[in-house]
């Protein structure tokens, strides 16, 4: 590696200043918010990727790629350029940088007094390096002792990612240890830093494979650092400051995408096993799946229809149906359709080389190409070798969605679920077609996912234009929150993939991912023993993405009836999925509209509370509802910390109060597990779109708080005509009084038009709505108009 040093001011104009670095590198700095700024070093005067598919402030980006010189969708704030004692310092409102020579950068962040407050800077010497002789890039940065490093997406172990090394390349990770095993199946490469109240994020916009070192490395030569390493691509990074950690976390799902907004039903229990579509007579086992959710009295929304549909001889062949498992995939769709319940297909982006329709894709050079000849690059791939589609191809996108519309959605299939989508191309230098400018595939592997699954989404929404769609994703990077819903992928059943994917799903959250979840019950390994299957599912059916899915190593199945001394346990757990359903799709539609993580650790929304970032088995679903899952065997009660709120909590099952602040124990019996509701919370309810209730938790003394209930048909767009219903409420709480008043727009109305207003039983003060008493407060309601 040869290392940038010595620097010359080339050029600066309204919204960057360009150095030349030794003569021959272009160093760029964009400023593009008040307190996010762009890092990006064009070796010889260019990029090695002209292009990004990841940054999208305001739209989603062009499929060819957005051209990385483009700043549109930022604000592009005015700056200050001052030199002193030859070194350079940009400068806004609220973020400043300073230059050293040699080169390396120091930030500044400013505080609300108006003083500047150091926030982090480069590692003196050496901080910025080039392969002289290819590919290869390296950044340092200072590593300072009370730093706490978190993001990442999904990665193994503890939510804190201090001390360790961590590698981003997509793989196929069946059964991987979710406390150990790295890499896995996402390439998200953005990291939060918090510092007391300083919190800075860094994204780093390089797809190769790369890795992250948080304090594994040491070096006697230079003072603790952090350490971002590319096997190939650019320099090319994004660093923003915010007064929050949440706030990072919003930041970069606004540079990065919003998050989509699926329809309602995607929040429901989904079924799935791969045992059903392996079986030689799989449509009558997906049809007796129904029978069984009717038998055993289990809401289901949807069936994930696993890829043995596919199959010849044991192996998957994307797009075919093997007629003698499900003869009539039509009429097995519509029965699922009767039953209240949707369809989504597994689909792959690697043919196998004796796929049906191989040879006409090779003829159309529709797969990527081996980096030495005119054949297509073949992979290991299901048993076999493969070679995948390149959606960098407009031809191959067009036959890919294509095959999704006559192969799929004529047939009644509603959803498309991607996988096997890692690209575990290992010739680096494979040709992919580029939109007409070929482009070796290290540049690309997490970008193929991406376009997978946007063509998918643009099939789905011409096939049913007037339906949100829904999608799942196991592998990307970020920007996939724009068109799916993704998951931890293939865990392996235990006691510690129960704790380890918690986190998981948190990391996820933190680095924008909020549409998130896990194989309930544990996708490979032995079955799950009943007590680990109950407390797996309760744990499940609090995160947005509820499934149960399994292939197990002894050939048992998954599902909610498997041990029928605790299938009473497994309805109360679902049961109480579908009754949250109101705040769940509210929280999906905050996510939506107001980037709000669903899935947060408890210091997200408690930072003040320094015991809140001790490594936990707690979480909050949305900012009400904290959620204490048992993830030992044998356990019947929980301790538990309760974050500082200055409101307290209320025990969500019988309503006592706690203050804030303080370590409790609480009962765990199996057959549910501790939740607290933050006090001056409401959590909207029903089992039905006919009945809603509120569920009221008032501020112990005074104060207010407001809330939302979002509602819609489930599935339109309507609500970007305000064909939605935005209810809102204020909760204004005194001593001897409760105030609620509700305020609403949108021109939809809802099955509903009375909400019931619950209260905690040892309530006692008065209830005003709307101004009017409410003499019987068991009776208490608010009619919508």
């Amino acid at each position: 590696m040869k290392t940038l040093k010595q620097w010359t001011l080339l050029a600066s104009d309204s919204h960057s200043v360009t150095l030349l670095v030794d003569g021959q590198h272009h160093f760029c700095l964009y400023v593009l918010e008040l307190a996010l700024f762009r890092v990006a070093v064009r070796r010889h005067g260019k990029f090695s990727l002209d292009r990004t598919w990841c940054i999208a402030p305001q739209e989603d980006v062009p499929w060819e790629g957005r051209p990385r010189e483009s700043l549109a969708g930022f604000s592009l704030p005015p700056f200050t350029l001052n030199e002193e004692n030859g070194e350079l310092i940009i400068a806004t409102e609220l973020l400043r940088v300073r230059i050293h020579q040699p080169l390396w950068l120091e930030w500044h962040v400013r505080q609300p007094g108006g003083e500047w407050r150091f926030l982090a800077s480069d590692r003196p010497g050496s901080a910025f390096q080039l392969n002289a002789h290819g590919d290869g890039v390296t950044h340092y940065q200072r590593r300072l002792p009370d730093d706490r490093y978190y993001g990442l997406g999904e990665k193994a172990g503890d939510l804190l990612r201090n001390g360790k090394r961590y590698e981003m390349r997509n793989l196929d990770a069946m059964g991987y240890n979710a406390a150990t095993t790295d890499p896995l199946y996402k390439h998200i490469p953005f990291t939060i830093t918090c510092r007391g109240e300083l919190s800075f994020g860094l994204f780093y916009d390089n797809l190769s494979n790369s890795w992250l070192d948080l304090g594994n490395e040491l070096d006697n030569y230079h003072l603790p650092y952090r350490r971002w390493q590319a096997a190939s691509g650019d320099i090319d990074y994004y660093l923003f400051a915010a007064e929050s950690i949440l706030e990072v976390t919003k930041t970069f799902v606004r540079l990065t995408g919003k998050t989509f907004f699926g329809p309602r039903w995607s929040l429901g229990y989904s079924g799935s096993t791969m045992h059903y579509t392996d079986a030689p007579d799989a449509q009558q086992q997906l049809l007796q799946f129904i029978s069984l959710c009717r038998q055993h009295d289990i809401p289901c929304s949807s069936f994930q229809l696993s890829s043995g549909y596919s199959s010849i001889n044991g192996k998957r062949y994307v797009f075919h149906w093997n007629k003698d498992k499900v003869p009539q995939p039509e009429t097995m769709s519509e029965a699922f359709h009767q039953a209240g319940m949707r369809l989504a297909a597994n689909i792959k982006p690697c043919l196998l080389q004796d796929h049906p329709r191989y040879q006409e894709l090779k003829s159309r050079g529709l797969f990527i190409q081996d980096s030495e000849s005119d054949a297509p690059e073949r992979s290991a791939f299901w048993d076999d070798e493969g070679s995948h589609l390149d959606f960098t191809h407009p031809q191959a996108i067009a036959w890919w969605q294509e095959n999704v519309t006559h192969q799929l959605l004529e047939k009644g299939i509603d959803a498309t679920w991607n996988d096997n989508n890692e690209y575990e191309i290992w010739d680096d230098e494979a040709r992919c077609h580029g939109f007409g400018r070929p482009t070796a595939i290290k540049h690309l592997r997490p970008v193929m996912p991406l376009l997978m699954m946007r063509a998918s989404l643009e099939a789905q929404m011409r096939f049913a234009p007037q339906k949100r769609p829904y999608l799942i994703s196991r592998s990307g990077c970020p920007g996939m929150q724009r068109y799916v819903q993704t998951w931890s992928g293939d865990n392996r059943t235990s006691w510690t993939t129960l704790r380890y994917n918690i986190r998981m799903g948190l990391g996820m959250s933190l680095s924008g991912l909020y549409n998130v979840g896990h194989d309930v019950g544990g996708f490979a390994g032995d079955r799950p023993d009943a007590e680990l299957f109950v407390r797996w599912v309760q744990n499940g059916v609090m995160h947005p993405r509820f499934t149960i899915h399994s292939w197990n190593d002894d050939g048992t199945v998954n599902e909610p009836w498997m041990y029928p001394s605790v299938t009473p346990l497994i309805r109360q757990a679902i049961a109480l999925r579908y009754r949250l359903m109101p705040y769940l799709y509210t929280l999906l539609w905050l996510a939506h509209s107001e980037d709000e993580p669903m899935l947060r650790p408890t210091f997200l929304d408690h930072q003040h509370d320094a015991q809140t970032f001790a490594e936990c088995d707690e979480f909050l679903l949305g900012r009400d509802l904290l959620v204490a899952s048992v993830v030992e065997p044998g356990v019947r009660s929980r301790r538990l910390w309760l974050p500082d709120n200055q409101a307290g909590w209320y025990d969500f099952w019988h309503g006592q109060w706690y203050g804030g602040g303080q370590w409790i124990t609480l009962d765990a019996p199996l057959e549910r597990v501790p939740l607290l509701v933050r006090a001056g919370a409401g959590l909207p309810q029903g089992q039905s779109d006919k009945k809603r209730e509120l569920h009221l938790f008032p501020l112990v003394g005074s104060g207010t708080s407001e809330g939302l209930l979002f509602e819609d048909d489930g599935e339109s767009w309507g609500y970007q005509q305000e064909e939605a219903l935005w209810l809102c409420w204020t909760l204004r709480c005194e001593p001897a009084a409760i105030h609620l008043d509700f305020s609403w727009r949108g021109r939809f109305r809802p099955g509903w038009r009375q909400l019931d207003i619950k209260l905690p039983q040892a309530e006692q003060r008065a209830l005003f709505i709307q101004g009017e008493a409410m003499p019987d407060r068991q009776n208490a309601c608010f009619r919508l108009p």
